[in-house]
């Protein structure tokens, strides 16, 4: 069996959020912070040996006194992220312990990932060093003019995909996307293996598995984890069957 250290980036603004209260990740969903969500469906495999959650410096004293219950009994390693996306993941990515072979990226704030998604990405990366989530396009794409809500044309969706996450690389691949990144600020880890030639495989995921960015995503997320399978838990000594460590 392969293992993999899983990163959850949870270190951005949330501008598009508008909380005064909550970031994204922090934000409760079904009594869980959001983040919770995203962290139990890969604790509770077997495969996966490290996990690591990354978070904004200034968000530091606040997750300290949320979360450090639950970081230290589920024995997670918390990074402090960097000014962008792809700081904050390389940050995390040179934490990785020397063994594991596999690294795996998975937006925080995408809490509605079912274990077989999971499990396909990772059996996908395992045979060709690299996988990542998508889905096929399948609304019409309009590309508006800059400066107004006007189209500008209407763009073919022929082979376009939707990139979502588990985002599953060979950990040397990632690391020499990385080293050759230079100031090049990717939306996402394929697109940097993508720049060094690393072909990535695609594997179909499902639009349930939605990254939350607004107050709407967050209700919709909520009806969405009820259409998921329930995880089985092998016992009250589960450290996912105390509820009250996640909230």
């Amino acid at each position: 069996m392969s293992d993999f250290a899983v990163i959850l980036p949870a270190a951005g603004k949330s501008s598009r959020f508008h909380d005064k209260h909550y970031k994204k990740p922090y934000a409760p969903l079904e009594n869980r912070a959001l983040w919770m969500h995203a962290a139990e469906k890969f604790n509770n495999r077997t495969d996966v040996k490290q996990i690591l959650i990354v978070i904004s410096p200034e968000d530091e004293e606040f997750f300290k006194q949320k979360f450090a219950a639950n970081v230290a009994i589920l024995g997670f390693d918390v990074v402090l992220g960097g000014k962008e996306r792809a700081d904050s993941v390389e940050r995390a990515l040179n934490k990785v312990r020397p063994e594991i072979e596999w690294v795996a990226v998975h937006d925080a704030v995408r809490p509605c990932i079912a274990d077989a998604w999971i499990d396909q990405v990772f059996e996908a990366a395992t045979r060709t060093e690299a996988a990542i989530l998508a889905t096929p396009i399948t609304s019409t794409l309009k590309r508006a003019h800059d400066a107004k809500q006007t189209i500008e044309e209407t763009v073919p969706r022929d082979r376009l995909w939707a990139a979502q996450t588990p985002q599953v690389f060979r950990k040397q691949v990632l690391l020499d996307a990385y080293a050759k990144r230079g100031d090049f600020q990717p939306t996402d880890e394929a697109q940097l293996v993508e720049r060094i030639g690393v072909t990535v495989t695609l594997v179909p995921g499902s639009p349930i598995n939605i990254k939350v960015t607004t107050k709407e995503d967050l209700r919709m997320a909520g009806q969405l984890l009820k259409a998921l399978p329930k995880p089985k838990l092998p016992g009250t000594d589960h450290p996912f069957a105390d509820d009250h460590l996640w909230r």
